[in-house]
């Protein structure tokens, strides 16, 4: 049996130009059989489909047609982004152009953990993440950022680095509109139990704050949320920042979500107060439209990471670093790393702040129209005007059991896809809008569905 071929090396290429032909027609053919942004059925039939496809994963004799059966099946069963109509979560459509580039990172496979496993990528990286400090931290000579799986690593390297500079230990304190990994990091750390604050209409009430950090010992790290994961909503930074100044406090912002608004001319005022953190989440596979992964946590000193260097005989010989290689371990807590900086840097260079900026600007806009269209329609009851991209609302006078059927109608019939939150005590219809190609008619489509499928479950019948 001869050898399957590599994807780099002087074949490389050659070997890769027919598979990519057969990925590229498998996934045409099978976003063609699924016919929408979400596979029919619900998860009981898509699982059929999958292990009738499938078959037996390890078979004694390999199948050459493998890698289109499974493309076609992994197309024809994927939430697909990029449609118009699937807008539940911070699931953005990555860029083609980004998506290129993590196919060279693919091929090429360097592991940022040594030097002499990714040169070119170490110096990539490096540019890159002093860059994005900057856009953070304008003002700052010692700012720096590290690239991460998302903000949920980033968050917990936030609160890892508030609990090495505090010499051990540190309470978190945070608003009820926190992301969960929030709370999950300080208990993976070993952390006090977070002491968790009111956040009126969504955002974290900086005069409860204020209380808190008057009645509490430290010391003490307040995590802000710029961009919540059910609303969008920003707290109010620069309250945040003053009452963190005033008490002696660290301050961390959660801005994995809003923390793209900084490329938009437009919207980057709503992001006042942000260069106040120590510490910042960036998510750029949201807001960034990026491959999966592409985070980033930022730090206004750089002095900060030192917490995270390490020494490995192996990958960072204390000789070898004076000789001159650069010592990459103390650039994350992972060892072996892809180089997911190579697409943030194509995108970057390409587009540059104004096409990007571009792109925040284009979904805010889709946003701000949806909103329009909730409010006029007499069937529907809007939340609150959008603050980023996503708009809460649901049918008016709908029970909060008739908002969850029609949510999961629709995804049975893969037809739309929604997201949900409980805010006000309520449960709302979420979408969320990250697809700049989102057009007016489809905004339209999306309020018709679920004002049809609503219509027809009163009537009685249920999702096929």
């Amino acid at each position: 049996m001869s050898t399957p071929p590599l994807a780099s090396g002087p074949q490389g290429p050659s070997a890769l130009r027919p598979l990519l032909h057969t990925v590229l027609t498998a996934l045409d053919t099978g976003a063609r059989a699924r016919g929408g942004p979400l596979p029919a059925g619900g998860p009981d039939a898509v699982a059929a489909r999958i292990r009738e496809t499938v078959g037996e994963i390890l078979p004694g004799q390999g199948d050459p047609h493998a890698l289109h059966t499974l493309v076609h099946a992994f197309a024809e069963t994927a939430a697909d982004p990029a449609h118009p109509l699937c807008a539940a979560h911070l699931h953005c459509p990555p860029l083609a152009l980004a998506t290129a580039a993590d196919l060279a990172a693919c091929a090429l496979n360097p592991s940022l953990d040594s030097w002499d496993q990714a040169p070119g990528a170490s110096e990539l990286e490096a540019l890159v993440t002093a860059a994005l400090a900057e856009e953070v931290y304008p003002h700052s000579a010692t700012a720096g950022s590290l690239i991460t799986t998302g903000g949920t690593e980033a968050n917990q390297l936030a609160l890892l680095l508030a609990r090495e500079t505090y010499g051990g230990t540190v309470r978190l304190m945070c608003g009820t509109n926190a992301h969960h990994s929030l709370a999950r990091a300080a208990w993976l750390l070993g952390l006090p139990e977070p002491l968790v604050l009111p956040a009126p209409a969504g955002r974290l009430d900086p005069a409860a704050l204020d209380e808190a950090l008057t009645r509490t010992p430290g010391p003490l790290l307040v995590a802000a949320t710029a961009g919540t994961t059910d609303a969008g909503l920003i707290d109010p930074l620069p309250q945040i920042a003053d009452r963190c100044t005033a008490h002696g406090a660290r301050l961390h912002i959660d801005a994995a979500y809003g923390g793209g608004l900084l490329l938009s001319d437009r919207h980057r005022p709503r992001l006042t107060g942000l260069d106040t953190a120590d510490t910042v989440t960036l998510d750029l596979h949201k807001l960034g439209w990026q491959p999966v992964a592409a985070g980033l946590l930022a730090v206004r000193n750089s002095q900060d990471l030192t917490a995270l260097r390490h020494r490995a005989d192996y990958l960072n010989a204390a000789d070898d670093t004076e000789a001159g290689l650069p010592d990459l371990l103390g650039r994350s807590l992972r060892t072996t790393r892809r180089p997911d900086v190579l697409k943030l840097a194509v995108t970057l260079k390409t587009l540059g702040r104004g096409g990007l900026g571009a792109l925040v600007d284009q979904v805010c806009a889709h946003a701000r129209q949806f909103a329009r269209l909730v409010h006029e329609h007499p069937g529907f009851e809007l939340h609150s005007p959008p603050a980023i991209s996503t708009v809460l609302f649901r049918p008016t006078d709908a029970t909060d059991d008739t908002v969850a059927a029609v949510r999961r109608a629709l995804l049975t019939d893969g037809h739309a896809v929604l997201g949900r939150a409980r805010l006000d005590g309520r449960l709302w219809l979420k979408a969320t809008l990250l697809n700049p190609a989102t057009g007016p008619d489809d905004l339209a489509a999306l309020l018709h569905l679920v004002a049809a499928r609503q219509a027809t479950l009163a009537e009685g019948n249920t999702p096929r």
